[in-house]
């Protein structure tokens, strides 16, 4: 079970991932290319960094199941599967998208929205636990990531003219700093990567 752990230990608490999540809602909500995403089994959760310089990855998200949403996969060391995740409610998690905190919070508000789209992109439009995989060499961003970066960014241009309630998505201005100082402390939804476990047959 996924548990809520303290980034910061100040007052009050502001819940980021769960407003993260919200704002994941509502873009796949609004946007028809993405409204296959059911949110409730999709975890959003953040990673730790030691700073907040703009270097590295600012989001990734994980796939639960194997290609074509197996839940083993065949090795020469003999089946694996993965580890599950499951929500409060009990449904069962096909997704994780970690963000890494401090540093997504220092991007600019353009560059945070194109990064929540980016990885809500890579979610297969089966929604079977698998990636969203293209042709070619480069399965997970397609022949150019140039078009890749294109068809993320007209996404976020229709999101944001269907008008999005303000505060479903205002907190997304603040830095680290300026949401301290607004909210108090921060929490979040922190679940590992998951392990690959044999099975056991």
């Amino acid at each position: 079970m996924a548990s809520t752990q303290h980034i910061q230990n100040e007052q009050p608490p502001f819940d980021y991932t769960s407003a993260l999540t919200r704002v994941c809602a509502d873009v796949c909500f609004r946007v028809p290319a993405l409204n296959h995403i059911d949110m409730e089994r999709v975890a959003v959760c953040y990673s730790q960094t030691r700073h907040s310089d703009p270097v590295g990855i600012f989001a990734c998200v994980t796939p639960l199941r194997f290609k074509d949403g197996d839940l083993t996969k065949p090795t020469r060391c003999g089946e694996v599967t993965l580890h599950r995740y499951f929500g409060d409610s009990g449904i069962e998690y096909l997704y994780i998208i970690h963000f890494y905190i401090p540093r997504f919070i220092e991007l600019r508000l353009p560059q945070k929205l194109e990064t929540i789209v980016h990885e809500l992109y890579h979610i297969s439009p089966l929604f079977n636990g698998d990636l969203r995989r293209f042709a070619g060499r480069c399965s997970t961003h397609g022949s150019s990531q140039k078009k890749y970066d294109q068809i993320v960014q007209g996404f976020v241009d229709h999101w944001l003219k269907q008008n999005p309630p303000p505060q479903i998505w205002d907190f997304l201005r603040f830095s680290y700093k300026e949401l301290i100082s607004t909210y108090g402390k921060l929490v979040g939804k922190k679940i590992n990567f998951p392990k690959i476990i044999p099975v056991k047959k």
